[in-house]
C-alpha cells in the first residue's frame, strides 16, 4: 500500500489597479499589446518601481493565514527564457520572502480538522500569454508584470480530498479579503500540485512530479488521481526509477492523463542572485497596523452564523464558503423577524436553484432584501413555504415587491380559523367511510383529509391550523 505525498503552489494574482514594477494597466480586455510600457517590456534603460500597493496586500494574507511577515524583504532575479518573457529573468522572492511559516485549517465532513503548513508565500511578477493560433504563435504581453503572490505549502496533504479542501478554503480567504478575483477559468488563481508517492510507514520523501495547467477543481482531483496511478503502477512493475523522474507534466482533461512537458529544474539552473535594481521592500509600521486589520474571515463567520442565527454547522459552512454568498445570507437576515431555518432554505434550495446560465448570487433578479422579505412573510405566516415557491417564481421574472406579488397570484394564506373550521367541516362531512376508516385505526388517512382541505383552500389555508383542527374533530 502507498501513501500520497501532495504539496501545493498556487499563484494568485492581485487586484491592484496597476502592475508590479510600472504603472501600467493590468486590466487584459484590452487589445493585445497595449499595456504595455518600456519597463514591461523590458526594454535597455527602463528600471522597476515597486507597487507599494503589493505590500499591503502582502500583509493581509500573511494577517490571515498566521504567518511571520517579514517587515523587511528583497527581490531576486530567475533566470529563464520564455517567448512570454521578455527580459529573460523573473523578478521573484527566494532567498527572504515577504511572507514564512503560517497555515490553513481544513475542516472534513466528519467535523475533523487538519492544519497544513504554508512554507512562504512570495511576490514575483507574471509573465506574458503565448496564442497558439494553428502553425503561429503569439505572444500578448499585456500581463507581463501583473502582480502575483506565489503561495507554497509543505508537502503535508495525503490525498486529493485534502489538497481540495486546502485549496477551497485558500480561494475562499483570497475573496474575502479581496486581494484578487481568484477566478480560475481567467488563470488569476493558477494551481501547480507536486505529487510522490511512498510506502505507508515510510517517512522518506520520493520523486515528486510538478503537474501543471490545471484550471478547476474537478480537474485537480483528476490529476492528482491519475498520476498516483501512474506511479504507483510504475513501482509495482519495477520500473519506478526509469520512468518517474522529477519533471513537469500538463494535465490533459480529454484524454485525463498527465504527460511530460519538460525536465523540472533545480533552483541552481535559475542561477538565483539579488536584484540589482531594485531597493529592499519595508513594510512600516503604519501600513503594518492598518493592513493587518482584516476582515471577518470564513470560519469566524461560520461560527458566530452558528451562534447568532441558529444555523447547523453544514449550512453555516455553505453560506460562509462564498462571501457573496454571506453577505447576501446577512442582508436577508436584517429583516426582523425572519429565522435562519428559513432564510437557508430559500437561500440555498430554492434561490441557487434558479440561478443558471448567466445568473449567479451578484446579479440574481431577486435581491437579498427581497428573498429576506420573502422568508418573513413565510414565518409570519402570511404565506405557506409552497407558495413562497410560486412567489419566488413570479419574482424572478417581475420587478415588483413581495407583497404585491402575493397579491397578485392571490397566495396570501387563511389564518382566520374559522374560515378553515368551515372547510374541514365540508371534508369530514362529504367523506364519512374515510372517517370511519380513519377513526378504526388507518391513521394514514389524516393526511388525506389535509389534502383535501388544503385543496378546497387552493392552498391558502395554514397547514398548521389546518392539522390541528383536524386533529380535534377527528378525535
Amino acid at each position: 500500500m502507498f501513501e500520497v505525498v501532495i504539496g501545493l503552489e498556487v499563484h494568485v494574482q492581485l487586484n491592484t489597479k496597476t502592475k508590479l514594477f510600472c504603472s501600467c494597466a493590468t486590466s487584459f480586455n484590452h487589445k493585445q499589446n497595449t499595456n504595455t510600457c518600456p519597463t514591461c517590456l523590458a526594454l535597455p534603460g527602463a528600471l522597476p518601481v515597486l507597487n507599494q500597493e503589493v505590500l499591503q496586500k502582502a500583509v493581509m494574507l500573511g494577517t490571515a493565514v498566521g504567518a511571520t511577515v517579514n517587515r523587511t524583504s528583497y527581490f531576486d532575479r530567475k533566470s529563464y527564457f520564455y517567448p512570454d518573457s521578455p527580459s529573460a529573468y523573473q523578478i521573484t522572492q527566494f532567498y527572504t520572502p515577504v511572507i514564512q511559516n503560517g497555515n490553513l485549517e481544513i475542516d472534513f465532513q466528519d467535523g475533523s480538522k487538519k492544519s497544513i503548513r504554508i512554507g512562504f508565500a512570495h511576490i514575483e511578477a507574471d509573465a506574458g500569454k503565448n496564442i497558439h493560433d494553428g502553425d503561429i504563435s503569439k505572444v500578448d504581453l499585456n500581463r507581463a508584470g501583473t502582480p502575483l503572490l506565489e503561495i507554497v505549502t509543505q508537502p503535508d496533504m495525503r490525498s486529493s480530498e485534502e489538497a481540495i479542501l486546502y485549496l477551497k478554503k485558500l480561494h475562499s480567504i483570497i475573496r474575502y479579503l479581496d486581494i484578487g478575483d481568484a477566478n480560475m477559468q481567467e488563470g488569476s488563481f493558477r494551481v501547480d500540485v507536486n505529487v510522490s508517492i511512498r510506502p505507508k510507514g515510510d517517512e522518506k520523501l520520493y520523486t515528486r512530479v510538478e503537474v501543471k495547467n490545471i484550471n478547476s477543481f474537478k480537474f485537480i482531483e483528476k490529476a492528482i488521481a491519475v498520476e498516483v496511478a501512474r506511479q504507483s503502477e510504475a513501482w509495482e512493475d519495477g520500473v519506478y526509477n526509469e520512468e518517474i523522474v522529477q519533471e513537469t507534466r500538463l494535465y490533459d482533461q480529454e484524454k485525463n492523463e498527465t504527460r511530460s512537458m519538460r525536465g523540472k529544474e533545480e533552483a541552481a539552473d535559475y542561477r538565483y542572485f539579488p536584484e540589482p535594481d531594485l531597493l529592499k521592500a519595508v513594510i512600516s509600521d503604519e501600513m503594518f497596523e492598518k493592513y493587518s486589520q482584516i476582515p471577518e474571515l470564513p470560519d469566524a463567520k461560520r461560527d458566530r452564523f452558528v451562534k447568532e442565527f441558529g444555523l447547523n454547522d453544514y449550512n453555516a459552512a455553505v453560506i460562509t464558503s462564498s462571501v457573496e454568498l454571506a453577505h447576501f445570507f446577512e442582508s436577508m437576515m436584517g429583516n426582523k423577524g425572519v429565522t435562519g431555518k428559513t432564510a437557508t432554505s430559500l437561500l440555498t434550495v430554492e434561490l441557487l436553484a434558479r440561478l443558471k446560465g448567466e445568473l449567479n448570487i451578484s446579479n440574481s433578479p431577486v435581491n437579498a432584501v427581497k428573498l429576506g422579505l420573502l422568508a418573513l412573510r413565510i414565518d409570519d405566516k402570511t404565506i405557506s413555504g409552497k407558495a413562497a415557491k410560486d412567489v419566488l417564481d413570479y419574482l424572478m421574472e417581475n420587478d415588483v415587491d413581495v407583497d404585491g406579488a402575493i397579491e397578485t397570484l392571490g397566495l396570501k394564506q387563511v389564518t382566520d380559523t374559522g374560515a378553515i373550521e368551515a372547510i374541514c367541516d365540508e371534508i369530514i362531512a362529504a367523506n364519512p367511510e374515510k372517517v370511519e376508516q380513519y377513526k378504526g385505526g388507518k391513521d394514514k388517512l389524516f393526511g388525506f383529509f389535509v389534502g383535501q382541505v388544503m385543496k378546497a383552500s387552493k392552498g391558502s389555508a395554514d397547514p398548521q391550523a389546518v392539522n390541528e383542527l383536524l386533529k380535534t374533530k377527528l378525535g
